[in-house]
This record gives structure tokens, sequence and C-alpha cells, in this order.
């Protein structure tokens, strides 16, 4: 059995790692994990980084994972206690984002500013209990190449967003994206599409 295994099936033992990573009542990592232990086990990319003011909430437990030449601006929150982080290449992630894993983006993305992305949700349906003493579920966010999610947009849990696609301003993303598409709105909808045969952008019927 792996050592990992072994924390995961010992609750005494895990609840005491947890500790060590992370204070009691906190969601924040320790100094020593943040600035120390990280680096022995998440990757960057050449050329990749992570602005001064960013919140990195990442922990050695899950991946966290960083192509080269990309950029996480400012003000910007990063989270893979749930659930691993990938960031492709030339992808860059405006101010103010917030990334939940597990969730991978692929390379040459942009997102804009005020993007949320979180590959969690709270159970709620015990009505005894507060839902914050309840668990969470998880499902992967994917978004493919070459995308551009514009501000404010949100993308819900286990949504997949294919290769060249826009979110609009606004939009909340509650379901999957094929490849070459627009979507705007709440919940969001397809707009355009790109017609390959015509070799342009069209509207959706």
């Amino acid at each position: 059995m792996s050592l990992s295994d072994t924390i995961k099936n010992n609750p005494r033992l895990k609840k005491l790692v947890h500790w060590m990573l992370i204070p009691a009542n906190d969601y924040r990592p320790r100094f020593w994990v943040r600035n120390f232990a990280n680096i022995f086990f998440h990757k960057k990319g050449k050329g990749a980084r992570v602005r001064s003011r960013v919140r990195m909430d990442v922990l050695p437990f899950n991946k966290f994972e960083m192509g080269a030449r990309s950029v996480i601006e400012d003000f910007s929150t990063v989270n893979n206690g749930v659930g691993d982080v990938f960031i492709g290449e030339n992808t860059f992630v405006g101010m103010s984002n917030v990334l939940i894993g597990p969730l991978r983006i692929g390379n040459n993305v942009i997102l804009a500013q005020n993007v949320v992305m979180s590959g969690l949700n709270h159970i709620y349906t015990d009505i005894s209990r507060p839902i914050v003493t309840q668990n969470v579920t998880t499902a992967q966010i994917v978004i493919g190449d070459d995308c551009w999610i514009a501000a404010n947009a949100v993308i819900t849990a286990g949504v997949t967003i294919g290769k060249h696609c826009v979110v609009a301003g606004g939009a909340v993303v509650t379901k999957d994206v094929a490849d070459y598409s627009v979507v705007a709105g709440n919940p969001a909808r397809v707009i355009k599409k790109y017609d390959h045969q015509r070799g342009e952008w069209v509207k959706a019927t």
C-alpha cells in the first residue's frame, strides 16, 4: 500500500496530515506548503508566470501544472484541494479569475476578467444538517485549445468546452459546448457555429 493510500485509509492520520498542511477552520495552505513543499510537486513550464498577488491554494497531494509561457494575473485564485488543475501552454488567465479543480485548460486559451470555473459542488440534500458540514461532489471541467472565455463568465462542474469556442461575457455555461461554437446567455446557448463548408461563422438555428 502506498503512503497516500495509508493516509487516506486512516482517519486519524488523514486528519493530522490535513492539519499539518492547512490550519484548522481555514482553506489556505500553510506558509511552508506554499513556499517550500509545492516546489517539489508542481510543474511550471519555461516562461510561465504567476503574478505576486495570485492566491495559490494548491496542495501537494493533488496536481498543479502550468505550461510554457502561460500567465496567471493578479487577484486570481487557484485551488486544487479537491481536484487537479492543469493549464496548457501560452494560456492567459486574466485578473480576478477563480479556478477550482478538477479542471483542465488547453493551449492558447484566453480567460478575461472575473471568470469563475469550479469543478466542485456542495451537497445540500440533508436538511437536518448545515450545507457546510455536508460532503462535496466533483466533476472535471475541460476547456479545449484556442478558446476565449469573456469577462464574468461562469463554467459549472462537469462541463466540456470544445476547441476554438467563444463564451460571451456574463454567460453561465451548464452544458457541454461543441467545437467551433459561440455561446451566450444564462443558461448559455449556442448563438453561432463555424460552417467549414462555407468557411464562415453562421447564426445557430
